[in-house]
């Protein structure tokens, strides 16, 4: 199953409850060129940091996710290498509570870092969390990187580690640390006058930004168009109110037209004391350095910065299953929800043309965000044909 519409968000955050795991004996070095030991990645449908490491010598697809309070190994992984998990309690995530356990390592290599012994969290790592028919098998949080430097070049697809202290590019600055508690990435931000932290940075989450419903509310933005939007964690899918608003600064960076989600009461980042998440489709507009032991993260300039964010004007959310498209959410207030589409209506032309087995790849994708007032002939696959006038709704 493939997600579509401006690779809608997965969310990947995961705190620890109950049983902790053991107390790391793990020991960790850079090598001397770790500069040049760029790491290469792609993007996920999910808008997720994927690159390929190795553990116990053997390869692994890996997210980069900072938003996690460990790093995790697959359920899969694990039985098919045959490491013994041992169980380990329950952890929050986003859309609920995940079991977990935990298994010893011998070696993990990742670019110009090698870490010997240790071992790591295990729980279900489910392929509809990547938007992929192929779910990875490790997610890299702090507990991994968090003593050093991570470069992140969104527009050269690459990241690296380096000592901490380096600054290899010029750029705005906010605060960074690791949160006693979370023991995730937190800074801070500041909307409608109004100070909010911490905010985890979190390169786990497709999005934009998100925050609290008390957070939101805290900020005392009014009179702002909003709709819903539909995300998937590792417990499950889950609504969010979206908007877009004026500004938001991080630090001494000021963005302007940021997207927004808003969790309804006692979301994820209620549950886990944040005001809220700063997710990669922020931080892809930027040359990104997160430096903890430094206490900054520094956003540099790209060709992406500034960009306004890509806006529905459909209001349909789908998923590619074959040769049609599954609806999977319908936004409130939206042309699609004036028209009476719901979730799980399935399309199988899109203006005469038959959804093609590349569909998020192909020009044919891009109808749901067209121009307000162009006409889309939507072919449903029990072969009837309904119009949709796009429009601009949020």
């Amino acid at each position: 199953m493939r997600f579509v519409f401006r690779r809608p968000p997965i969310l990947f955050a995961l705190a620890l409850i109950g049983a902790a795991p053991p107390p790391s004996t793990a020991i960790s070095t850079l090598s001397p060129d770790s500069e040049t030991r760029w790491v290469s990645f792609d993007l996920t449908p999910g808008n997720q940091i994927r690159f390929t490491m190795a553990v116990n010598g053997m390869p692994a697809t890996a997210i980069l996710d900072t938003g996690v309070s460990a790093s995790v190994i697959s359920r899969d992984f694990a039985s098919v290498h045959r490491l013994h998990v041992q169980p380990r309690g329950h952890a929050s995530a986003i859309g609920g509570n995940v079991a977990i356990g935990w298994a010893a390592t011998q070696s993990i290599a990742l670019g110009g870092l090698t870490r010997r012994g240790g071992g790591m969290i295990v729980t279900t790592l489910p392929a509809a969390a990547t938007g992929t028919a192929r779910a990875v098998d490790i997610l890299i949080g702090h507990d991994l990187i968090d003593a050093y430097a991570l470069e992140i070049d969104f527009e050269a697809k690459r990241f690296r580690l380096i000592k901490s202290g380096r600054l290899p590019f010029r750029g705005l600055s906010a605060p960074l640390s690791i949160a006693a508690n979370q023991n995730v990435y937190v800074t801070e931000a500041l909307l409608g006058g109004r100070r909010l932290a911490p905010m985890v940075v979190d390169t786990g989450d497709g999005s934009s930004i998100t925050l609290s419903q008390e957070s939101f509310r805290a900020a005392r933005i009014t009179g702002l168009p909003t709709t819903t939007t539909i995300a998937y964690g590792l417990a499950g899918a889950l609504i969010t109110d979206l908007a877009i608003v004026p500004s938001l600064a991080v630090g001494k960076l000021t963005a302007s037209d940021v997207e927004i989600r808003v969790e309804r009461r006692g979301g994820f980042s209620h549950e886990i004391g944040a005001a809220g998440r700063i997710g990669s489709g922020f931080l892809q507009q930027y040359r990104v350095l997160l430096d903890p032991i430094a206490g900054h993260i520094v956003f540099g300039p790209s060709s992406q910065t500034g960009k306004p964010p890509v806006r529905s004007t459909s209001g349909i959310l789908v998923a590619t299953e074959a040769a049609r498209l599954r609806v999977l959410h319908v936004m409130r207030g939206s042309p699609a929800e004036v028209s009476g589409w719901r979730a799980g209506d399935l399309i199988c032309a899109i203006d005469g043309t038959p959804v093609p087995a590349d569909y998020s790849n192909s020009p044919i994708s891009s109808w749901s965000v067209g121009s307000p007032g162009r006409v889309v002939l939507l072919s449903g696959c029990d072969g009837r044909e309904r119009a949709l006038t796009l429009g601009r709704f949020y």
